[in-house]
């Protein structure tokens, strides 16, 4: 099988990001943000996705987070439709219920080729840290189109922000380590094309 790797760099006025993804890895994570929280999150997607993922990234921080954790996720989501190739042979299509004590997040995906997100995550009002709870789905919306995947959101329960972030997190890991799954040597669409 060929190796299902992809490193990227990017640069703009206001973030410059650098990136190293292994599809197939051991959950060897690590990621530097300047924002504790979302390197945290990021780490978790590395190890239960059981990827490879270096990520380093300096941001206009100063000015707002959000252009950090968008282009975070523009560059995550091409790494990953990039290290995908052709997608032959893949599961395509994860769910999961993903508990953390009080949290239960649902979340399920296809790596369709079509980016589409439905987040219903209610992350709780405070702040975790210096991350305003908002800029997850700033995230995932940056990650579903660079990746083209269709991806759902749905917290359950849970009172705690932290926690529930925490959880649609480490669904979504584990719902990509099972959708990227190699398991034939068909293409998994009627269409011809992923």
């Amino acid at each position: 099988m060929t190796p299902r790797r992809s490193e990227h760099q990017r640069t703009t006025k206001e973030t410059t990001i650098e990136l190293a993804l292994d599809v197939d890895g051991s959950g060897v994570a690590s990621a530097s943000t300047g924002i504790p929280f979302f390197d945290h999150m990021l780490e978790q997607l590395g190890k239960h996705g059981g990827f490879d993922l270096r990520i380093v990234a300096t941001g206009d921080l100063e000015v707002d987070l959000h252009h950090t954790v968008e282009d975070v996720g523009i560059v995550l989501g091409t790494a990953l439709k990039e290290s995908l190739g052709d997608k032959v042979g893949v599961r395509r299509f994860a769910s999961a219920l993903v508990p953390l004590d009080e949290a239960l997040v649902q979340v399920a995906l296809d790596l369709s080729g079509r980016p589409f997100l439905v987040y219903d995550v209610d992350p709780v009002s405070e702040w975790i840290g210096t991350f305003d709870p908002q800029l997850a789905e700033e995230f995932w919306r940056a990650f579903v189109q660079a990746a083209g995947i269709t991806l759902h959101l749905t917290s359950l329960s849970g009172r705690n922000g932290h926690h529930v972030i925490e959880a649609s997190f480490k669904g979504v890991a584990r719902c990509l380590r099972d959708a990227v799954r190699v398991e034939s040597d068909a293409l998994p669409s009627t269409k011809g094309a992923l």
